[in-house]
């Protein structure tokens, strides 16, 4: 593993961990950008699944796991702009120093970082090869995010002043380690305010702001080739939002594919119940295909 920094952010340096790189001179190797999830409030560039990574490396790909700055703290337009940048760099100091072929990119998220990969699509100046977006999201001010979730609402009843104990002025990138942080996380959800505390604009009087931030308000004819997935049975991204996603796609004539784990939760993949393990490495078998016959 190899770490640059990719950006900096005033005093923030915003790092990519990058593995399976090429020597200099060597030939070309497509890449993966890997985004981590973690509702945009949580997570790091580490948490990638190790044997995942093997996976990618071992197909040949440069895997590139990036961060961003997390929010309250930092709003959406800055978390996007960050991404944009992630890929301003891979193409041009990234793909100098290490063998990357600029016009081989692929792009794999989970959850949040699904929503990201869908995000690049539309966002990215010269757009990824294709898209692989694990249990994401392609709608951001819609009623799941908007209203006091159902499913949330059944724990307890958490209050602002501790939900929001993590929560500062100073911008950061890594959320991982700080249960408190997924405190805030649930307060936002019992109360329908991820939205306003992640974009900060209120999403019933001011949707329209989220548009540009809601990649299935923003698939066009030269949206990338994009596969799903999504378990029927999650808790916390709706299926219903990669079958939305997968709709507007098919509407635009997009090349598309979307596979439903039947029974599997939320972040299906890691650490996979005894009776959806053959399914899950099935559905990764085939997003690994879709990433070498695409990229």
């Amino acid at each position: 593993m190899i770490t640059r920094t990719y950006k900096t952010a005033g005093p923030l340096a915003l790092q990519a961990d990058i593995y399976g790189a090429e020597t200099p001179g060597g030939e070309q190797k497509p890449a993966i950008v890997w985004i981590h999830g973690g509702a945009l409030i949580m997570g790091n560039r580490s948490g990638i699944i190790p044997a995942q990574l093997e996976r990618y490396v071992d197909a040949g790909f440069v895997v590139v796991c990036i961060d961003y700055r997390l929010a309250p703290e930092t709003k959406l337009p800055a978390i996007a702009e960050d991404v944009e940048d992630a890929f301003k760099w891979l193409r041009s100091i990234g793909a100098e120093e290490f063998g990357v072929d600029p016009a081989r990119i692929g792009v794999v998220g989970h959850s949040a970082g699904g929503y990201l990969t869908l995000l690049a699509g539309h966002r990215v100046g010269l757009p990824p090869n294709a898209l692989v977006s694990f249990y994401g999201y392609g709608n951001i001010a819609g009623d799941w995010y908007s209203k006091p979730d159902p499913f949330y609402s059944t724990f307890d009843r958490l209050e602002e002043g501790h939900a929001a104990r993590a929560i500062g002025e100073q911008e950061l990138v890594d959320g991982a380690a700080d249960s408190a942080r997924r405190d805030y996380y649930l307060w936002c959800r019992q109360n329908g305010l991820w939205p306003l505390k992640v974009g900060g604009h209120e999403p019933i009087a001011e949707l329209d702001w989220f548009t540009p931030y809601s990649p299935a308000d923003n698939v066009s004819d030269a949206y990338p080739k994009t596969l799903l997935l999504h378990g029927d049975a999650g808790t916390d991204v709706p299926y219903e939002q990669s079958v939305h996603m997968a709709s507007r796609l098919k509407a635009s004539g997009i090349e598309h594919e979307m596979i439903t784990i039947p029974g599997g939760p939320h972040t299906f993949d890691r650490d996979p119940a005894p009776e959806l393990v053959d399914v899950v490495s099935d559905a990764f078998d085939r997003a690994l295909a879709f990433l070498v016959e695409r990229v």
